[in-house]
């Protein structure tokens, strides 16, 4: 296998950065969990509005997600660190194609403002990696313990009859939980308290502004 140079781990994380925002990324085959013999659930137009607005959110944090991995496999200085973050970024190619495809049958937008999600979160992931493997890895798993944290809150205010989108954030939400736990498992390193109130922060700011733009 090659052994890619810092300089061509960072025009691969562009490559990703310009298909994550502008195209389709390439998922894993895995079947979108919506179930397609079921019909299509019939939603008021206040109810879709809510769940369009739910499902972008979910849309934006997977960017942000893509850009968070792929800066900590820049600067990981484990190849195994950074072969465990390249499987969680295409994992989460799969969320993204799943939240895009409900956004369609929504009739709604992502969020407008994907290259700053994405850029943001390169720009830390990069920053995480270059502090030391252990800390990168701390990074994903409190990461993604908020991020299921927020999955279960739409879970509860995701429409009702809406089944579709409920499948995608559940199956969403145990992709991230698995994630958290591999990380814990490759030696993650337990963050401070205030980095995590600061990331808990950040995310409400991102997830309030991704809701309307």
């Amino acid at each position: 296998m090659r052994d890619y140079s810092v300089v061509d781990r960072f025009l691969v994380g562009l490559d990703v950065g310009l298909r994550t925002v502008f195209g389709r990324p390439p998922t894993t085959g895995r079947p979108n969990p919506i179930r397609e013999a079921e019909p299509e659930p019939e939603l008021s137009q206040g109810e879709r509005r809510l769940a369009g607005r739910l499902i972008r959110i979910d849309h934006a944090g997977e960017v942000a997600a893509q850009g968070l991995y792929q800066g900590q496999a820049l600067t990981a200085r484990s190849p195994q660190v950074r072969q465990q973050m390249q499987r969680a970024s295409e994992e989460e190619n799969d969320h993204l194609a799943w939240c895009d495809q409900r956004l369609e049958a929504l009739r709604t937008h992502r969020s407008r403002l994907g290259p700053l999600w994405y850029g943001g979160a390169y720009a830390i992931g990069s920053l995480a990696g270059l502090i030391g493997d252990r800390w990168s890895l701390g990074f994903v798993q409190e990461t993604e313990r908020q991020v299921v944290a927020h999955l279960d809150d739409h879970l509860h205010r995701i429409p009702a009859q809406d089944a579709w989108s409920r499948a995608v954030l559940e199956q969403m939400k145990a992709d991230e939980a698995s994630h958290a736990a591999a990380a814990g498992r490759a030696g993650a390193a337990e963050l401070p308290a205030p980095v995590k109130g600061i990331m808990r922060l950040a995310s409400k700011v991102m997830t309030g502004t991704a809701s309307w733009i």
